[in-house]
């Protein structure tokens, strides 16, 4: 089996030479940024299945790394900050970032956030999810792992297109957020279910769905979301 590629963009050299051992060990060949500039010439030219991000880098910050990320990669990125600021997080989370660690952390807890993130959605009661899913102008391409809108390709991360899937799998049910989290990052995940909301809000955007009188993806108050019929 191919080794997966990690790209860890850290300036603190004894942060990321602990994480470099904690992740070798797991199995993962990893590759490493002590800035912006460096990490996104390496994100093109390793094309990483997964990068640990600092939003705290000199030259260009994280926030910019990972907004330019974006324009050429899906890997998956986990967000690290030792601010304590809510809006850091979500400002990253809005821009491409599928998970985040406030410093300090535990290597065991970032070890865990990985491998959830590289597993694949469980389905709504563990039946297999139908191969196409159409809903007005909506197709989900499971086989191709792709959904698009009016026929153009939708640009969505991969934990976006793991959570539409997952809400589309069984249009009507309603899923909680804890749900949602088991099924997209994992029984192991460690942070609070508000990552849920912001990223609801982000496949909102490219639906172009009304979050006031949504098509797509309907908000039950208090339990949390479930995908609603176009057609």
């Amino acid at each position: 089996m191919i080794a997966r590629t990690l790209l860890i963009v850290e300036d603190e050299d004894r942060l990321r030479n602990l994480l470099r051992g904690y992740l070798e060990r797991e199995g993962f060949r990893i590759v490493q940024a002590r800035d912006g500039v460096q990490a996104l010439s390496l994100a093109r030219s390793e094309q990483p299945d997964l990068i640990i991000l600092d939003l705290m880098l000199p030259g260009i910050d994280g926030l910019e790394v990972c907004h330019r990320l974006r324009t050429f990669s899906d890997a998956y990125v986990l967000m690290l900050t030792a601010k304590a600021e809510e809006m850091d997080r979500v400002v990253g989370l809005e821009i491409g970032a599928d998970d985040y660690l406030t410093k300090p952390f535990s290597p065991r807890e970032l070890v865990a956030r990985v491998r959830a993130m590289f597993r694949r959605p469980r389905h709504a009661d563990d039946e297999p999810a139908p191969l196409l899913v159409q809903s007005g102008p909506l197709t989900i391409d499971v086989a191709r792992h792709e959904a698009l809108l009016a026929g153009e390709p939708l640009k969505l991360t991969n934990l976006e297109y793991a959570l539409l899937s997952v809400l589309a799998s069984a249009p009507g049910r309603v899923f909680t957020r804890a749900q949602l989290i088991e099924r997209v990052w994992g029984n192991d995940y460690f942070g609070d279910d508000h990552v849920i909301d912001v990223h609801i809000a982000n496949l909102r955007k490219k639906l172009g769905d009304d979050p006031t009188r949504p098509t797509f993806i309907m908000t039950v108050r208090g339990i949390g979301y479930r995908f609603g019929d176009a057609s």
